[in-house]
């Protein structure tokens, strides 16, 4: 995002129940890009994460649907 005084709580970020400030896929959508950082929400299947780390995290997401 462009501005980050448009971030939003809750819309485009959260904190999770360990205190992690975690993006949204909101956030990650309008970013445009995956950052190759494995994010949680990350919608575009961490096509820009390493590929060790990228098939671990896609297994962990499609266990946890």
């Amino acid at each position: 995002m462009k501005n980050e005084e448009n971030i939003l709580e809750g819309i485009h970020f959260y904190n999770d129940e360990k205190g992690n400030f975690v993006f949204t896929e909101k956030y990650h959508l309008h970013r445009g890009y995956c950052c190759g950082n494995g994010c949680k929400h990350c919608p575009y299947n961490f096509e820009n994460v390493p590929e060790i780390k990228k098939h671990k995290l896609i297994f962990q997401q499609e266990n946890e649907k």
